[in-house]
C-alpha cells in the first residue's frame, strides 16, 4: 500500500522509519508539511515525493491512505478533504483539541464511510497484549483497584516551541499530549471510566499555558476504583506504569514489561524493557510500535475490518480528559460522557 504522510514535526521520522522497516509491502508515497520549501527538503532527504496540497493527496488514486501527524488544531479541514475523497485516515493522537471537535471528526469519517484509525501504539506492545489476554481469561479475578502513573520530564525548551502546551494548538497540557497514551491503554484493558475527580495545575518548573501536572481519582464502569498521576515536571523522568489489583493477582505494566504476582507469592514476567520517551528526549522510543499500528491499519483497510484503535474508541479517552477539565474547574466529581 502507498501511504502519504501529512505533518513533518518531530514524530514524522518515526513514521518514515516504520513504513520503511515494514516487510508487508508498504511504501511512502509522499509527504506534505505546512511549509512547501521544508516539505521539498524533507522529501529529498527521504527520497520521496513532495505533495503541494492535501487536495493533491486526496485526488491521487495511487495513495491508499494518509497518516495525519499535524498538531491537533490543523486536523478538521484535512479530514474533511480526505474523507470527501474516500481516503482512509490514520491519525496521531489526539483526534482534536476538544471532545466536541474530536466527535465531529469521527462522525465526518463515519458518515463518509472512511476508515479512521488512531495511533495508540502502546496497544501494540507485546506486554500490553499479554495483559489484555490475562484479564480476559480471568487470571486476575475481579478488578478492585487501578493505579495509572506518568512521571515524565520535559525541559522548558520543549514548551518554548510556538503553541506547545496551549489550548489553542494542543487542547491542553500533559493529559492530552502525553498521558493520553497510558489513559487509553488502561481503558483498552479494563473498560470505560464512569466518574472522575481531578486537579490540573501548572507547576513552577515550566512556563506554559495549560497543565504540566494532573492528579485524579476515578470510578470505572466495572466497579473498580483508581488513581491517576500525570506530569512532565518530574526530573529526570521515568517510565509510565499501570498497576492493576485483582481479587486473585496483581499486574504491573511498566517499560514494556508485564509482571504478574499471585496471592501465593508466585511471580512471572512477559516482555522486554524499552524506553518510552519519558525523559527530556520525547522521541527516545523505537519505531517498531508505530510500525505495528501502521501495518494493522493497512490490513484493516485492505480487508474491511476494524483497525486496532478506531476513532470511535479513542473518544473514550477524550471524554475522560474533558471530564477532568470540568472537574478541575468545578471541584466536583464529574460524570464521563462520551
Amino acid at each position: 500500500m502507498n501511504i502519504a504522510l501529512i505533518g513533518l514535526g518531530m514524530v514524522s521520522g518515526t513514521h518514515v522509519a516504520a513504513i520503511r522497516a515494514s516487510g508487508q509491502g508498504l511504501s511512502l508515497a509522499g509527504v506534505l508539511g505546512r511549509n512547501l520549501e521544508k516539505t521539498a527538503e524533507f522529501a529529498q532527504r527521504n527520497d520521496t515525493r513532495a505533495f503541494g496540497s492535501v487536495e493533491e493527496i486526496a485526488n491521487d488514486p495511487k495513495v491508499d491512505f494518509a497518516i495525519i501527524a499535524t498538531p491537533p488544531d490543523q486536523r478538521s479541514e484535512l479530514v474533511r478533504c480526505l474523507s470527501t475523497a474516500s481516503k482512509p485516515i490514520l491519525m496521531e493522537k489526539p483526534i482534536e483539541r476538544t471532545l466536541d471537535a474530536a466527535k465531529a471528526i469521527v462522525e465526518q469519517c463515519e458518515v463518509s464511510g472512511v476508515p479512521l484509525g488512531i495511533v495508540f501504539q502502546h496497544r501494540a506492545r507485546a506486554a500490553s497484549q499479554a495483559l489484555k489476554s490475562v484479564i480476559e481469561q480471568g487470571e486476575l479475578g475481579a478488578i478492585a483497584t487501578v493505579e495509572i502513573r506518568v512521571p515524565w520530564w520535559r525541559d522548558q525548551s520543549y514548551y518554548d516551541e510556538p503553541g506547545r502546551g496551549t489550548y489553542a494548538r494542543d487542547g491542553g497540557g500533559v493529559m492530552i499530549s502525553q498521558a493520553i497514551h497510558t489513559l487509553d491503554l488502561a481503558m483498552w484493558l479494563l473498560g470505560p471510566i464512569s466518574n472522575i475527580q481531578a486537579v490540573m495545575r501548572k507547576t513552577p518548573l515550566h512556563d506554559l499555558e495549560a497543565e504540566d501536572w494532573a492528579g485524579a481519582i476515578f470510578e470505572m464502569d466495572s466497579g473498580a476504583v483508581g488513581t491517576l498521576l500525570a506530569t512532565t515536571a518530574e526530573y529526570p523522568g521515568a517510565a509510565e506504569s499501570i498497576t492493576i489489583q485483582g481479587m486473585r493477582a496483581k499486574a504491573h505494566l511498566e517499560s514494556g514489561v508485564l509482571t504478574l504476582t499471585t496471592f501465593d507469592g508466585q511471580e512471572s514476567s512477559v516482555g522486554e524493557t524499552a524506553a518510552t520517551g519519558g525523559g527530556a528526549d520525547p522521541m527516545a522510543f523505537t519505531h517498531a510500535w508505530h510500525q505495528a499500528v501502521i501495518e494493522d491499519f493497512a490490513k484493516a483497510v485492505s480487508s474491511g475490518t476494524q483497525p486496532m484503535a478506531t476513532g470511535r474508541s479513542a473518544l473514550l479517552t477524550h471524554a475522560v480528559i474533558d471530564a477532568m477539565q470540568i472537574a478541575n474547574r468545578t471541584g466536583q466529581k464529574t460524570r464521563v460522557i462520551s
